[in-house]
């Protein structure tokens, strides 16, 4: 728990936390329930850690998740308060090498996707016979059709597996035999989910033509006109090419959006959640990748422009905003002859108002360095170099991102033509590095 204080800022469990811990030490396999944002993913980290047996370089855990946004929270999660055990990460996206390099040195917990974690098992680049315990975080995710067979070939290699551990924020109907579960113990908070609607408001958004750009246009400068800025919002639709047309669409009309779904590349995806976290594109258009898994914090609206095309979904997609106590608003928008799904339930009809339009100048550019955690570049490393460097305030400099191959650093810049010209051809930690400006 000191590490969890010190490392996480967490400085009690919550109830589930604490429940998990208690029914950890009393039964083998545990299905937790409990919606998004509510904690579960420390929930299964901490008994998981409490089970291992000391470090030997050998696996004795595998977390899989059902996309890599969620592997790398997870991963980043455990690194930190895991200390003296080695964890790797296996994901679609990474260097391959990297992750085999990683796995030859030795490793007790891998966090992975079930594609590339099963990968790594035919060309046996690891051995996880010794594996005892087994996580699936989103199981309902990870088990569904496209999935199964990855995951009954990779359960069948997991012969001596005797703890397993489940979660998911919406109950799964069926559980496949190969999962092989003792009696499992259920832990159900998905109740909390009232508790969250009774933290958010949800607004209905009537458009008066089917393409409803224009609309969700007027909404997002309503909103920023409310608050004298942009506030995080994520505006959800059903398809890739929505999501892109979308984007494109709010971009040209000067909202600071940002793009986010599964056919971007993997420094594509990463790039996108920096900026929106960092506050230089404060608007994400996603798809419903972006309703589990994403480390992001502080959303203040979500906003269906496509209604969501299950109650999961939409359960998921609102469970990005009100986490914690947090309070927030959930927009829907609606068409001139569209139906309004039976699981979505109003509070009110919000109207915009065309004479409310605010133009909002952005307050963070972000820099690309393109070096990272394996190039031995850390965030106090840029950070000094925007300060000796750029001419730069400690303060002007916002969130810093360092990846195994690359670095993000928001800075707030009224003239960020002169602090590029500033740190042109000037070496960081001894070398020069390609550093631009993000588009």
């Amino acid at each position: 728990m000191p590490l969890v204080k010190e490392r996480l800022g967490i400085e009690t469990l919550n109830d589930m936390q604490l429940k998990m811990m208690q029914t950890s030490t009393e039964a083998h396999d545990i299905m937790l329930l409990s919606p998004t944002g509510s904690g579960k993913t420390l929930a299964f980290i901490l008994p998981m850690l409490k089970m291992l047996k000391p470090a030997s370089g050998r696996v004795q855990a595998i977390v899989i998740a059902p996309s890599r946004e969620l592997v790398l929270q997870i991963f980043g999660i455990i690194r930190n308060i895991a200390a003296g055990f080695k964890t790797t990460a296996l994901y679609g996206g990474h260097k391959v090498e990297d992750e085999v390099n990683s796995l030859q040195a030795g490793t007790d917990i891998i966090v992975a996707t079930p594609g590339r974690l099963l990968d790594h098992i035919n060309r046996r680049n690891i051995d996880v016979l010794p594996t005892r315990i087994l996580v699936l975080d989103e199981f309902d995710k990870s088990l569904e059709l496209g999935f199964e067979k990855e995951m009954k070939k990779i359960c069948d290699r997991l012969k001596n597996v005797s703890r397993r551990l489940l979660t998911s924020a919406t109950r799964a109907d069926v559980l496949p035999d190969f999962l092989k579960l003792d009696n499992p113990v259920t832990i159900n908070y998905l109740k909390e989910n009232r508790e969250l609607r009774s933290r958010t408001r949800v607004h209905r958004v009537d458009s008066d033509a089917n393409d409803k750009l224009d609309t969700l246009t007027l909404l997002l400068e309503n909103l920023a006109n409310e608050t004298k800025g942009h506030e995080r919002s994520i505006v959800f639709v059903n398809h890739r090419e929505s999501a892109e047309r979308t984007c494109q669409y709010l971009r040209k009309r000067g909202i600071p959006a940002v793009l986010y779904h599964g056919a971007l590349d993997q420094r594509d995806r990463e790039t996108a959640v920096a900026l929106f976290n960092n506050g230089t594109r404060p608007v994400l258009v996603a798809t419903d990748l972006a309703a589990r898994g994403l480390d992001i914090e502080g959303v203040k609206n979500v906003i269906h422009y496509h209604q969501a095309l299950t109650p999961e979904s939409y359960t998921h997609r609102n469970g990005r905003t009100a986490r914690v106590d947090a309070e927030g608003d959930i927009y829907v928008l609606v068409g001139p002859k569209e139906d309004v799904k039976e699981y979505i339930e109003f509070d009110d009809t919000r109207y915009l108002d065309p004479e409310k339009r605010y133009k909002a100048e952005r307050n963070y550019e972000t820099l690309y360095f393109s070096a990272g955690r394996r190039e031995k570049l850390s965030k106090g490393d840029i950070l000094g170099f925007l300060v000796k460097e750029g001419g730069l305030e400690g303060s002007d400099i916002g969130k810093i991102d360092v990846y195994d191959h690359y670095a993000l650093a928001a800075v707030c810049c009224r003239d960020i033509n002169k602090l590029t010209s500033n740190i042109k051809g000037k070496k960081i930690k001894g070398e020069k590095r390609l550093i631009s400006v993000v588009g």
